[in-house]
Order: structure tokens, then sequence, then C-alpha cells
């Protein structure tokens, strides 16, 4: 495991997470993620740990209310969120990530777009 550091675009908003050098990552294409460009690495709540802007976060809910979308109130960056399909972990945004600690990445497209149809098709988190 290795430890990754990121943040919004600002700064305010910084986070470390441990994961793997080499990611696996998925590109949705639901109405959001398409939107922000979000690509999701989603780890354990036990490997997220924000380190500072806790002050600096809105949340930002749609449909079920369940996924709380987390962005920087001054920047507007969603570089993190706890998404509906895996409430016990963090979908963090690897376009966030500092340069540097990631060896490799290899993106897996979701069709997010018909979440309903397709959310059984989502990998379970990984210790």
């Amino acid at each position: 495991m290795t430890t990754h550091f990121g943040g919004c675009h600002c700064g305010r908003v910084r986070f470390e997470i441990s994961a793997p050098a080499d990611i696996k990552v998925t590109r949705c294409n639901c109405s959001v993620c398409r939107m922000t460009g979000h690509l999701h690495l989603i780890v354990p709540k036990s490997d997220f740990r924000l380190t500072s802007g806790q002050d600096d976060l809105e949340t930002y809910t749609f449909n079920t209310g369940a996924a709380q979308h987390y962005f920087c109130r001054h920047c507007g960056i969603k570089s993190f969120y706890v998404p509906r399909s895996h409430p016990d972990g963090i979908s963090v945004n690897a376009r966030c990530l500092d340069p540097g600690s990631v060896e490799s990445q290899e993106i897996s497209d979701f069709d997010g777009a018909n979440w309903e149809q397709n959310v059984h098709k989502l990998s379970p988190i990984s210790d």
C-alpha cells in the first residue's frame, strides 16, 4: 500500500489515502460524473483521512440523497464523496491525487446513466 495525497484546486481541502501504487479506477457516465470528470478510486473509510479543510466543504445530494457529494466551497472541486453504491467507502477522484505516487492507472467504464440496472456490476471495496 502507498500513501497518496490529494485535494481540491485551491488547496484548502487536503486528504491522504492508503491505496496501491497501481490503481484501478472507474469512469462513470452518470450525469454528475460525466459533468465533473470524476474518476472513482473507492477506498474503505478507514483508509481515507481528511487532513485539512473540513470547514471549507459543502455537501450536495440529489435523487435518493444517499450519496454525499463534498466539494470545496471556494474552488468548487469535488475531490471525494461517499457513494450510494459503497456507503462504507470514500470515492476519491483520482484526478485530484497529487502527482508522483501513482505508478499506473487502469480505467474501466461503468454505465451509471442506467445505474439501477448496472449497480450489481460494481466491485466491492477491497481492503
